[in-house]
């Protein structure tokens, strides 16, 4: 769907979806010499999670978890079952030990771009991602160790510090595209200009 269809129809296209269809979609398919423009590596999905340990301990904390997957995407998480009990730490089968959502189309372009540009600004001594968690496959995982970098968190309202991994899966083959696509969308990894 091209710009003018979207404005047609009325719905407003994610900013950094505009920008991948209309510059970096070029730039890779230069860069990496693609014969056909649907080999150029675009985004699946992002999927956020966060493991609640002492949900076992108190089935009440799992809400909060909830809560605030809930404002940062804005879509109600899955709430994550022990699939085996464990008695060293005091797991049962079924109960609550986490939460996931996983954001595709435009939610996903839209978390992505509030990610990059508002998020990851504010964790305090940020120097960037590291280019290493890719996972041979051009997928790209890291961790936050606090929501509070999210401004849909309200700093009053917070009831302990959650971390959260988030995981953006890509049509990447190998970790170079993944990287080059990231690197494209303005990721801010460690020692980006050496690689630009």
């Amino acid at each position: 769907m091209s710009t003018d269809t979207a404005a047609q129809t009325g719905k407003i296209q994610p900013r950094l979806k505009q920008v991948y269809r209309t510059e970096i979609r070029e730039k890779l398919q230069e860069e990496f010499g693609y014969a056909n423009p649907m080999q150029v590596p675009g985004l699946v999905k992002v999927v956020v999670n966060t493991g609640v340990g002492e949900a076992a301990r108190d089935s009440k904390v799992i809400d909060g978890a909830v809560a605030d997957l809930t404002a940062i995407t804005g879509q109600k998480p899955l709430v994550t079952k022990a699939k085996k009990s464990i008695a060293q730490f005091k797991l049962r089968e079924g109960q609550a030990i986490g939460a996931h959502v996983t954001l595709r189309g435009d939610r996903a372009w839209e978390f992505l771009d509030r990610l990059i540009s508002l998020a990851l600004p504010r964790i305090r001594d940020f120097r960037g991602l590291s280019t290493t968690q890719f996972d041979g496959n051009g997928n790209y995982t890291f961790g936050i160790t606090e929501q509070s970098i999210f401004h849909e968190i309200d700093q009053d309202k917070i009831d302990r510090v959650r971390g959260f991994d988030i995981t953006i899966v890509t049509t990447a083959k190998t970790d170079d595209e993944g990287r080059a696509l990231l690197r494209h969308l303005n990721f801010p990894f460690v020692g980006r200009n050496d690689q630009a």
